[in-house]
């Protein structure tokens, strides 16, 4: 038997272990990451304490109530997300914030192993992990496990999985993989109507056009009907941001500027390769309810808004060079972009850069000692918390978002701030206000330290 049959299984070993074990790496790196933040107190109410109150339900037979929001708050009437049911088993197991957020590390971390699988087929192993860490360490995934959690952590692989048999023209597989995205959010039905096109221009015509017909017929249901009815004032609550305002569409579209260097954060680090393949008309329908959206929050680069898009990208990167360069060239892109995502992390406020410093490691005594006043409070009590602290009192407790709440009707029997108080969701007038009110609802300081002040009203 020559050498060369010899060495011949272990390759091939290397090369079927290589994406698990990048998608290992990079789960505890984004567990890491986010993990630490919620320890330092770095996280929110709003979204991981909603979104926990949400699960919290689902593991316990119930509606996913948010009370962050408002008493008796029906989640399913904000954003239409009941895979979020998926994660009730492992919540009744774990009821902990860190179970969403590592759940979300994982969600987001599997979607790498489709994507290196790929770039193994098509520009071997050793560019297949630079493929892979390009893409786990692009700025959209960043970003997502930058801040909380979030429902369109489960768009994230669906999308890598389904994109990356598209290529591979297993149709039946890419229209499985991305029809669940219909229950992810509500824009996303949008995205499976532009994927189920794809398959219909790649010769499957019968299959596309019924995934066209299901995401279409879906979209219009869930936004016209679902939401509408579990929502408080029986609307969509985001219809308005819709709303034609006389602007010029392309204006509207593309301005301000904002929304043109979000276009080129998404296509500049594939080396604008991914422009090549048609695969990127799926990120179209994301991209233009952000950008026609009033939100400015939705035009940037931060929070988890990007997310779907960078499987998207990476596959039409991957899409591209497979119909269109050479194996050397291949590499070489794929090389490029490990490089630039690397430079990018280092050299620009990316956030896993900060997993090299010291000091994310370490818990100042301060924050130990607000959890410590936390814990002080009963389970299964009524609290009402501000942004900082909901987060870290939601899987025991009945949470209510402070300065809102207490008022009249809703008075918890606790109120938990942070000394100074968290403004992130309130102005300091406002916030100053809601405190001032407290004596005359009953409460009383029960516990005062170094960056938390607890209140009781004696029942």
């Amino acid at each position: 038997m020559s050498a060369t049959a010899v060495r011949a299984p272990a390759a091939t070993a290397q090369a079927t272990a290589a994406p698990y074990l990048l998608a290992a790496a990079l789960f505890f790196t984004y567990a890491s990451w986010s993990v630490h933040r919620h320890l330092r107190l770095e996280t929110s109410g709003y979204d991981l304490g909603i979104f926990e109150q949400a699960v919290r339900g689902y593991a316990h037979f119930g509606v996913p109530e948010a009370t962050i929001k408002a008493p008796g708050f029906n989640l399913l009437g904000d954003h239409f997300h009941p895979i979020l049911a998926v994660l009730a088993p492992l919540y009744r197991l774990f009821p902990s914030p860190i179970t969403l957020l590592c759940a979300q590390a994982a969600l987001i971390a599997a979607s790498s192993i489709p994507i290196t699988r790929l770039a193994i087929r098509i520009a071997g192993r050793g560019a297949a992990v630079s493929a892979g860490l390009a893409y786990g360490m692009s700025w959209g995934l960043q970003s997502a496990v930058d801040f909380d959690f979030h429902e369109v952590a489960f768009g994230v692989p669906l999308l890598a999985f389904g994109l990356t048999a598209l290529v591979e023209r297993r149709f039946v597989a890419a229209v499985a993989w991305t029809l669940p995205l219909i229950a992810v959010k509500e824009d996303l039905p949008a995205t499976v109507a532009v994927i189920g096109l794809l398959v219909a221009l790649r010769g499957r015509r019968s299959l596309g056009a019924a995934t066209i017909l299901i995401a279409l017929c879906s979209g219009l249901v869930i936004v016209g009907a679902i939401l509408p009815a579990l929502n408080f004032a029986h609307v969509y609550p985001y219809a308005e941001s819709a709303a034609l305002d006389g602007q010029d569409p392309l204006h509207r579209l593309l301005l301000p500027a904002a929304k043109l260097r979000t276009l080129l954060w998404l296509v500049a680090p594939t080396l604008f390769f991914a422009l090549r393949s048609p695969l990127l008309l799926a990120a179209v329908p994301t991209l233009a309810w952000r950008f026609w959206s009033t939100n400015p929050l939705y035009w940037g680069t931060g929070f988890q808004y990007s997310a779907v898009l960078m499987p998207i990208v990476f596959v039409a990167f991957l899409d591209a060079l497979n119909t269109t360069g050479t194996g050397r060239r291949a590499r070489a892109a794929v090389h490029a972009t490990c490089v630039i995502a690397v430079a990018a992390t280092m050299l620009t406020p990316l956030p896993l850069r900060g997993l090299l410093s010291p000091d994310v490691w370490a818990t100042s005594a301060e924050t130990r000692q607000v959890r410590l006043a936390l814990a002080r409070i009963p389970d299964n009590a009524q609290v009402a918390a501000d942004n900082r602290l909901a987060p870290q009192l939601t899987s025991r407790r009945t949470v209510y978002f402070f300065p809102v709440y207490p008022r009249a009707d809703v008075r918890p029997e606790w109120v938990a701030v942070t000394d100074p108080p968290d403004t992130t969701m309130a102005t300091p007038v406002t916030m100053a206000a809601a405190l001032d009110r407290l004596p005359g609802y009953g409460y009383q300081v029960a516990l005062r330290t170094s960056g938390v002040i607890i209140f009781h009203r004696p029942g």
